[in-house]
């Protein structure tokens, strides 16, 4: 074979190799792919800033279920839950046995900086983003439920059922675990969370969603104001999700 038809067969291949990453989504890195790169609109993903939510129970009423219902819209998610469908922010009760002082609470995925789903994940499908956003690639999770049974905080949840309809910004997929991800397609426009902006709406005004890494930001502000509070702060996750008046 000549030098020139050589040149020619690579570059064929090369066109080729790049063709069948535009039309099936290459996996370069976990979450990553070069068609969403090639669509990719966004700012960097950055470690200067960790987002994270502040949910005041004093303000969060029992019975409530706006952050819920918001969530089931805005992902896709089943409006009426079925026993094995997926629920990725569930309203928590809790009640003091010494006290008998009672709370209600939304709780989700946490959003840790050492997140034991990521640890445990044989595919890498698992992952943090630099921002401290905690994830699942559908394209590489296998459905093993690893993650599923490491979170201490029951937040993450299997699809059983195929699934139609989907919402293009939340690739959902049967076969896959899934949990919530802070609303991360809104968040990369400079929006906020549906749960927060839902709650904000309704005027309960229970949940704030910020950067943890600037000082200056309202919940950074919020938190050096009052006690806040990690759940299973014993484990030592540091979780992205505080808690006041627990």
């Amino acid at each position: 074979m000549t030098k020139g038809s050589t040149e020619a067969l690579a570059g064929r291949r090369k066109f080729l190799g790049l063709a069948a990453a535009g039309a099936g989504g290459v996996l370069l890195a976990p979450g990553i792919h070069l068609i969403e790169i090639a669509h990719a609109a966004t700012p960097a993903v950055t470690s200067k800033v960790r987002w994270g939510l502040l949910i005041d129970t004093t303000k969060c009423a029992s019975g409530c279920t706006d952050c819920v219902s918001a969530c089931n819209t805005e992902n896709g998610l089943d409006p009426t839950p079925s026993p094995t469908s997926a629920q990725w922010i569930r309203k928590v009760e809790i009640k003091e046995i010494k006290t008998g002082r009672q709370a209600s609470l939304p709780v989700m995925c946490q959003h840790c900086a050492e997140p034991p789903c990521v640890d445990v994940c044989p595919t890498g499908a698992s992952f943090k983003r630099a921002d401290g956003i905690v994830l699942v690639d559908r394209h590489s999770c296998i459905g093993c439920r690893y993650c599923v049974m490491a979170c201490p905080y029951k937040a993450r949840s299997f699809v059983h059922e195929p699934l139609t309809n989907q919402k293009p910004d939340v690739p959902r997929g049967k076969g896959c675990v899934e949990g919530c991800t802070l609303c991360v397609h809104r968040v990369d426009r400079g929006g906020t969370p549906a749960c927060v902006e839902a709650c904000a709406k309704a005027g309960h005004e229970a949940m704030l969603f910020g950067d943890l890494n600037d000082p200056d930001s309202a919940i950074s502000r919020r938190i050096r104001d009052i006690a806040t509070r990690q759940l299973r702060a014993d484990l030592k996750l540091d979780p992205g999700v505080r808690y006041a008046g627990l």
